[in-house]
């Protein structure tokens, strides 16, 4: 399989993922949680799945958004954003809940591109959680946050219900 270099921005989509997108997403969540469980104790369910309870309430909940990625017309990944710190409980900042990139997508600036678009979507106070021991995404969104804003932010860490984060805080401020 050669290297794949998309053009970007110019072929990255992020576009809302309607309810009809409802089990597209779901599905990139399997892919997602497979390569989360390499680093987080999560488990597959009797139907084979890992599932996500909290699926349904981005097409039910106003301050809860899904997002699909393409590229050329090709599903590239997801990400789902809401309203509520999960640290602080704070109901003013963003969080980007889940945020998932197809592999075959990976370090070509597709998830930083992304993340812009979503950042200016919805501009104001910001926070992204990163598992204490997810290496590979602290090192991701330090880079991207940075890329977007144009200044290193520094992490604190936090820990809620027995789970220990890196919390990058931040204010988006970005224009398209």
């Amino acid at each position: 399989m050669g290297a794949f270099t998309p053009r970007l921005p110019v072929d990255l989509e992020v576009l809302p993922a309607t309810r009809d997108h409802a089990v597209t997403v779901a599905n990139l969540f399997e892919l997602y949680a497979h390569d989360f469980s390499e680093f987080h104790d999560v488990e597959l369910g009797d139907d084979g799945r890992f599932g996500y309870n909290n699926l349904p309430l981005y097409w039910s909940e106003p301050n809860r958004h899904a997002f699909l990625f393409s590229v050329r017309q090709k599903l590239a990944g997801f990400a789902l954003v809401k309203r509520g710190s999960e640290i602080t409980g704070d109901e003013c900042i963003w969080d980007m809940a889940e945020f998932f990139v197809v592999r075959r997508y990976r370090r070509h600036g597709l998830g930083t591109a992304a993340a812009r678009q979503i950042w200016t979507r919805f501009t104001g106070r910001w926070e992204v959680r990163v598992m204490e021991s997810n290496h590979v995404a602290y090192d991701f969104w330090a880079r991207a946050i940075a890329t977007a804003l144009k200044e290193t932010i520094s992490p604190v860490h936090a820990e809620v219900a027995g789970r220990r984060w890196y919390v990058f805080s931040f204010d988006s401020g970005l224009t398209p």
